[in-house]
This record gives C-alpha cells, sequence and structure tokens, in this order.
C-alpha cells in the first residue's frame, strides 16, 4: 500500500510559494529579475500570478508596500539574492514605521554550499528582522507554505507591517507535497471590544471635543464608524497619514487648517490610530489641559510623551461604535464646530493670494490650484518629495480612504513610482498623479520606464526648483549659508521621460500649467509635467522634527 507522501502530489518550491500565495488572494508579484528567483517565477506563471518587473529592487519593495495602501491587502515583492534583498531594506523599513502589511521573499545562496562564497550569499535574516514582524529562511521544502501562512499573518496582525522570507535555492528548487489549503488571514477590523465607560463618559461631558485619526484607523477599516460617530456626536475630525480621505474633505465636520485652533483648544481629544511622534509635537499638538482618548488596534509599540486620560485598544471600529452608542446625550457642540470652522475659513481665504499668484517661475501652491481643478474626485495622489509635497499636504483635498499616499514618517523618498505602480496596478480605470520633487525624481526616475514598458498611464507631476529646499532653506535661515543643497536648475526632467516612453513637457508660466495637464491626462502614457517653481519659496514649516 502506498503510504500518504508517496500519493501526494509533490511540487517544486517556487510552486509552492505561487500557490500559497494564491490561496491568500494574492495575484501580483512585484520583483527584479534575478537567478535565485527563477523557481518562484515559473510557480507563479504556472498558477496565474502577475509579475511585475522594476528596474530597481527598491521600487519592487515600494509597489509591495503601495500595493497594501491602496488595497489593504497584503502587497509582495520578490528580492534576488544579496544586493537584492538589501535594496528593498529602506522600503521594509517605510513599512514598519507606516504599519503596511506586506511580505518579501528573498532569494538566498544554496545551503548545501552556505560558508563557501556562492555568488550573492548574505545571510539576510539578521539585517532585516529590526525591520520585520518576522525574518526567516526556509530550511526545507515542505516548510514553505507554513512559513507563507506564518508570515502573512504576522504581516496583517495588529499591529500590522513587513515580513520576510528567504530561499536557499536547493531548498526552494526541491520539491515538497502540495498542502491542504489554509487557514483564513485575521480580520483587521476584528479584536476586542473593551470597556468604553470611561472615554464617553469623557465625552458626554466635552464641550468642545475633537478627533484626530491617522494610519491606524485605515487599516483597521474604522472609516466608516468614525464618520458615523462624528456626525452623531456632532465632533470636529482632523486626519493624518493614510486616514486622509476617511472623512471626506467636504464634509462639514472636516478640518484641515485650523487644527492648532483644534488641537489646543480642545478639552477632549480622541486620538485614534496615530501615535503622539512629531508629527503632533510629541503630545504637545494638544492643549495643556486637553484630556487625550487613545484607541488603537493594540497597544503602543512606546510610551506617550504624555499621560492620557482613557486607552482603548482593539477592534476600532467596533470601539467607535461602542463610544457613539455610550456617548449619547452631551452638550451641544455647534457653537465650537463653528469657531473651527470660522478659523479655517479664514485661514483658507489667507491662502488665496498664493493660489492665485502670476509669478514665472511658479510658486507651488499656483501649481496646486490648477491641479486640482483637473483630477478626479477618486483620483490617487502620491507625494514623493520634500516641500514640494509638503505643499500638496496642506492643499490636496482628498475625499475616499486610500487616496493619498506619501512616505510616512521614515520620510524615504524615491517611494512615490514604486507606490504608482501599484495604485495604477490595483486600479487601472483611475487617476494616479505622481507629485514629484526634482530631487526625488534621481532616486527612482528610471521607473517611467516601468510604466512605459507595462503600459501604466501614471501622471507625474515635477516641481523643479533646482534645490534641496527641505535642506537649503533651514541651513541658511541657520548659518547663513547653505552646502550640498543645489542640483542643476532647469533639467528637462520630461525629456528623459520622452526618451523612456513617456509623454513630457516643460511648463514656465502659469498659464501654460493647466492645458499642459489636460495634455498629459489624455495622452494615454506614462507623463511627466516638468514644471519650473521658484526656488525662493520658503515653505513655513513648522514641524518639531526631533
Amino acid at each position: 500500500m502506498s503510504t500518504e507522501t508517496e500519493q501526494s502530489t509533490q511540487l517544486h518550491g517556487g510552486r509552492l510559494v505561487a500557490k500559497r500565495l494564491k490561496a491568500h488572494g494574492v495575484t501580483k508579484l512585484f520583483t527584479l529579475s534575478g537567478g535565485h528567483l527563477f523557481s518562484i517565477y515559473d510557480g507563479c506563471r504556472e498558477e496565474g500570478i502577475d509579475l511585475v518587473d522594476v528596474r530597481h529592487e527598491s521600487a519592487a519593495a515600494f509597489a509591495a508596500e503601495g500595493w497594501a495602501k491602496v488595497t489593504r491587502q497584503p502587497g509582495v515583492a520578490a528580492l534576488t539574492a544579496g544586493p537584492g534583498v538589501t535594496n528593498g531594506m529602506s522600503a521594509m523599513a517605510s513599512a514598519q514605521q507606516n504599519g503596511s502589511p506586506m511580505l518579501v521573499l528573498g532569494g538566498r545562496a544554496p545551503a548545501m554550499r552556505w560558508g563557501q562564497g556562492s555568488l550573492q550569499e548574505l545571510d539576510h535574516v539578521p539585517f532585516v528582522r529590526p525591520l520585520t514582524k518576522l525574518a526567516t529562511t526556509a530550511e526545507a521544502t515542505a516548510e514553505i507554505p507554513g512559513l507563507i501562512d506564518d508570515a502573512l499573518t504576522a504581516a496583517v496582525t495588529a499591529h500590522s507591517g513587513p515580513t520576510f522570507i528567504d530561499f536557499p535555492m536547493d531548498v526552494v528548487f526541491s520539491e515538497g507535497p502540495e498542502p491542504a489549503e489554509p487557514e483564513p488571514l485575521p480580520d483587521p477590523a476584528g479584536g476586542p471590544v473593551p470597556d468604553v465607560a470611561r472615554a464617553a463618559a469623557l465625552l458626554r461631558e466635552a464641550e468642545r471635543p475633537v478627533i484626530m485619526a491617522g494610519t491606524n484607523l485605515y487599516w483597521g477599516h474604522g472609516e466608516e464608524a468614525l464618520l458615523a460617530l462624528a456626525q452623531e456626536l456632532g465632533i470636529p475630525v482632523f486626519l493624518n497619514g493614510l486616514a486622509r480621505g476617511c472623512v471626506p474633505a467636504d464634509h462639514e465636520l472636516f478640518f484641515a487648517r485650523a487644527r492648532s485652533n483644534g488641537l489646543k483648544g480642545a478639552d477632549v481629544a480622541l486620538v485614534i490610530g496615530v501615535p503622539m511622534d512629531f508629527r503632533l509635537g510629541f503630545g504637545q499638538s494638544f492643549g495643556e489641559e486637553t484630556e487625550l482618548v487613545v484607541i488603537d488596534r493594540a497597544e503602543p509599540l512606546r510610551d506617550h510623551p504624555r499621560p492620557v486620560a482613557a486607552e482603548l485598544y482593539g477592534s476600532v471600529p467596533g470601539i467607535l461604535d461602542a463610544l457613539r452608542s455610550e456617548a449619547r446625550g452631551g452638550a451641544d457642540t455647534g457653537a465650537w464646530v463653528s469657531t473651527l470652522r470660522a478659523a479655517e475659513d479664514e485661514k483658507r481665504a489667507a491662502e488665496r493670494a498664493e493660489f492665485d499668484d502670476d509669478r514665472a517661475p511658479l510658486h507651488p501652491m499656483r501649481l496646486y490650484r490648477e491641479l486640482g481643478e483637473v483630477i478626479d474626485r477618486d483620483a490617487i495622489v502620491i507625494g514623493d518629495g520634500g516641500d514640494f509635497v509638503s505643499y500638496a499636504g496642506r492643499v490636496v483635498d482628498t475625499y475616499q480612504p486610500g487616496c493619498w499616499l506619501d512616505p510616512g514618517p521614515f520620510g524615504c523618498l524615491g517611494s512615490g513610482p514604486g507606490y504608482a505602480l501599484a495604485a495604477k496596478v490595483a486600479h487601472p480605470d483611475r487617476q494616479v498623479v505622481l507629485l514629484l520633487g526634482d530631487g526625488a525624481f534621481g532616486f527612482s526616475g528610471m521607473e517611467f520606464d516601468t510604466f512605459a514598458r507595462h503600459g501604466i498611464n501614471v501622471v507625474g507631476v515635477m516641481g523643479n526648483n533646482g534645490i534641496w529646499a527641505l535642506e537649503k532653506h533651514p541651513m541658511e535661515f541657520l548659518y547663513g549659508y547653505s552646502v550640498a543643497a543645489d542640483l542643476r536648475p532647469g533639467t528637462r526632467y520630461d525629456q528623459v521621460v520622452a526618451a523612456l516612453g513617456g509623454h513630457g513637457e516643460l511648463v514656465e508660466r502659469p498659464a501654460d500649467l493647466k492645458p499642459a495637464l489636460e495634455r498629459a491626462f489624455s495622452a494615454g502614457l506614462p507623463a511627466l509635467v516638468n514644471v519650473l517653481t521658484d526656488p525662493d519659496v520658503v515653505y513655513p514649516r513648522k514641524s518639531n522634527l526631533a
């Protein structure tokens, strides 16, 4: 009689990888070709997983993170051994700080030759372990499906983040048994609902409540519950990170410009899915007397920088729904909302002169006014730059979740093309707009070749001021001079994109911008509108970075 093992189907390791990914809903693998990965490529071809290949491994890994950001499903990248993996480490660090669920598959020199000096032999795991939730090596072919299960489970479990598995060539090219179907991955919106009585009591007594929500609201699928809570209790909402768009920018309770007024003036603040890091002044963005209620998917990874009145960890939608139910009957917040709306309107009115600025080279605010008139409500806007993107963060409106992507607190330039690639692959019928500084273009600009090869008609809009503005202006303020902060003025990056198979235009005057944008969106090609912007414009920076 044959044994069960003899009766089972034997598949090579790359096919086991692909089959397990497919079982968990993975449809795309972002990669750059490498011989250590051939078995995985063959498996993906057999299982119908699309290979999306790029020009630099960092773009493949950023595309995996971008896929997670726009779909809220784990993104997957495959990086060849040695430099392939190390080239992807910045994206892993970015995903760690953004809580982005992703899995990186690494090639690895064969185990049978380990220590003898094989090509690109490097033990990746000690390097990537500090950046990931799980980092391991497949020691046997039969282990592969279980390791994929473990890695994807860890990636989506709060706090979500990146995971890593590498595969020795002899292991991934050998055969192993086909396993049973896996268990479903954890529900990102699931988890316990703790007792909300203390927080609800604070909210009922509040006359000036606010909501400050961030990225983990998005990962926890809490946007509908947040909007219901805000509307029923009349609470003004401020958003950052991936929470942008979880309350539409034109909602009566959404505020952007009056954040200082709202956070400093609040008597109770619901701090939902956002750490009190430099973006919130390490907790000092709130008033000294503001009572803080912290809500998140799991306990924080570091201590709060100031005392909080209540903490609620678990299912974000469940917690918000419970608060909405138990906090009914509180004070009328109409006067408070009106006060913030007046401040918001005043600050928006003060921006009018910059929006209408006719200078040439252009003021970035004029550029964003024109762009706002040609992009759709569901456009996915991606920021990759310093001061140029900081302006966008201030004034680009977002109406739906997953429509604003920036590098997040890790601040890694060069992330944008990978994000844009993933966004357009995931949503081919929507506008994808890549906002680029001229400095940021230098990191990943060759990915416009990737766009052209794959028929990805991303529209890039560049603010080209010929300097590293984020460094040049502060350095001149501190020292009266700057070093290592200048680029070549007026470089024709649009011609580079045209040479790579795309559509490129140079814009030097405000009147020419909108027609150029319209042509870029209708070109049907990857496009770059290279806009010369004024290097003397200084972004009014307020963040305390450290």
